[in-house]
């Protein structure tokens, strides 16, 4: 597919208007048909590749070394690695970049930044402001620090670590590319980047920049909608990624967006729900098609559950002549006991964490305000109080059968894997201490896999909930929510008990990361509709 142009003069001719078609982001109805027209200018790549000066040591303009394939560089904490550098005119057409992920491996033993503590801009022009200013993997719809595959028109994360944009970025006078290492300890291993660029006798003086800002806010302002984009201009808003952490049960998804045209008072653009805007019906799930997906979608309606989505308005830009204002309500369905009425409706404003990246073209400087903040502040504050399994992992608390610790699936500090050769006798117990009276959520984050059995929880010998099924033909994490409750300070007791297995499974194992204790709302506690109810007697898990 290839870019069709808004003539912003209807008297502008053919010429211009294929100009304009080779440096903005919009898809032509054209096709493949528009690659048989004359293209100006001459393709250039900023790169990693390694390259020696005179003096044998690295130079990007250098020549090829012969004995060295070392076409990557480690960025330090702290850091900032410039990818490209380069007077203009010209049109950034693609950027290509990958590097290792978070967790040790050979190459990066201590592990490495994640993409979410890594800050990319780029600036135009000389401008001390960047036109773009995203974290990188929120950039290319990674949102969380998470690695997910995408595959899209403007935007393609193959296998989920070749990051790849094919945005095209117009520059009159020069372009900055950079990479800022925002990490507090690990390094950026193992940057490769390919830039491809098209160097330009001259672009049309009303050619509109590409922009992308990332915004947050965690959690989400009461009494206002989340704004995702304001601007004054002149342009058309390309792109949209959100990512959201749910801090309350149930569907969050209700909110509609609304997009305010040209200073209007009221939006004339007001959609019908979160996941309708993003072009799914009834919830979201994980998928990625050329101009909509959900990367990520971890568990459906618990607290703590991450999703991130992408709209790409390639076929469909939102125009503005003198600004835009993109916002997106935080509604959904909610709990009772987050209900000041104690009621439980679709129609509820929200406290859940928000993240996002606006993509627009515009002429001019963009008016938005917001600015990206440091890593340390992108990342999600914590929810949990944890007790961590392996804390008991001393024998005394597991029936008969094989128990070790055991890394894997990037736990922290690993897991407690317990093998029983059966189901009757076998169990293990988590104890934990309670310090406050106060709204919680407990919950167990468990390893799934082929040989693992059924378990029942119990706490403090009250039965919860009914038997998990930790089966699972693939390894895998997952959370398994147990009970709403408002705890006494004093002592308690997680113990799971082998009741069986799946007909699949071909054992009775069991892999536990940790028992967590989540927090509930603020609201929560200011209502406290349940804090005299008897858990013992009467469990509740809100859904």
């Amino acid at each position: 597919m290839v870019m069709h142009l808004r003539i912003l003069h209807s008297s502008v001719g053919l010429a211009v208007s294929a100009a304009l078609f080779l440096c903005t982001g919009v898809v032509s109805a054209q096709g493949l048909a528009d690659l048989a027209r004359p293209i100006d200018g001459r393709s250039m790549r900023a790169t990693s590749s390694h390259r020696i000066g005179p003096d044998g040591k690295y130079d990007p303009n250098g020549e090829l070394d012969p004995n060295s394939n070392w076409d990557n560089k480690n960025v330090e904490p702290g850091d900032t690695k410039v990818l490209m550098e380069a007077d203009g005119p010209g049109v950034i057409t693609h950027m290509w970049i990958t590097f290792l992920g978070p967790e040790p491996q050979g190459w990066a033993k201590n592990g490495s930044a994640n993409h979410q503590e890594m800050l990319l801009r780029i600036y135009y022009d000389g401008n001390e402001r960047p036109g773009v200013e995203a974290p990188v993997g929120d950039f290319f719809a990674n949102c969380f620090g998470k690695r997910s595959e995408v595959i899209s028109v403007p935007v393609v994360v193959e296998d989920a670590d070749s990051y790849n944009c094919f945005w095209h970025m117009p520059f009159q006078e020069s372009i900055r590319i950079e990479i800022e290492n925002q990490s507090q300890d690990k390094p950026i291993s193992l940057l490769y980047y390919n830039i491809d660029w098209i160097k330009k006798d001259a672009l049309p003086a009303d050619t509109p920049y590409f922009y992308a800002q990332y915004h947050q806010e965690y959690p989400v302002v009461q009494g206002s909608d989340y704004v995702i984009l304001e601007t004054e201009g002149t342009g058309h808003y390309v792109g949209t990624v959100l990512a959201v952490r749910t801090r309350s049960p149930a569907w969050f998804g209700e909110g509609d967006e609304k997009i305010y045209i040209d200073g209007e008072e009221k939006p004339s653009i007001w959609g019908t729900g979160t996941e309708d805007y993003f072009l799914s019906a009834w919830g979201l799930q994980t998928t990625s098609t050329p101009y909509f997906g959900t990367p990520y979608f971890d568990q459906w309606g618990i607290v703590g559950g991450h999703t991130s989505a992408y709209r790409w308005h390639i076929n469909d830009p939102i125009v503005f002549n003198t600004g835009i204002k993109v916002t997106i309500e935080h509604f959904g369905w909610i709990s009772p006991d987050e209900n000041p009425d104690f009621k439980t409706n679709s129609w509820n404003e929200r406290q859940d964490d928000y993240a996002s990246v606006a993509f627009w073209y515009q002429a001019g400087t963009p008016t938005f305000t917001a600015r990206a903040p440091d890593a340390t502040s992108r990342t999600l504050p914590n929810l949990d109080t944890i007790v961590y399994a392996v804390d008991f992992a001393d024998g005394d608390h597991t029936g008969p059968g094989r128990m070790e610790v055991q890394q894997l699936l990037q736990y922290e500090r690993g897991q407690i894997l317990y093998l029983p050769e059966q189901a009757d006798g076998s169990w293990v117990e988590i104890p934990f201490t309670v310090t406050e009276k106060e709204p919680v959520r407990l919950l167990l984050n468990m390893t799934r896999s082929y040989d693992f059995g059924k378990y029942q929880a119990y706490l403090n010998g009250v039965r919860i909930g009914s038997a998990m099924d930790f089966y699972q033909p693939d390894t895998d994490n997952w959370e398994y929510h147990l009970l709403d409750f408002w705890p006494d300070p004093g002592e308690y007791t997680l113990r799971l008990e082998c009741v069986g297995q799946n007909r699949m499974s071909t054992g009775f194992g069991l892999g536990i990361e940790s028992v967590r204790l989540r927090e509930r709302r603020p609201r929560v506690m200011e209502w406290g509709h349940e804090k005299d109810r008897d858990w013992k007697t009467d469990p509740v898990l809100y859904r």
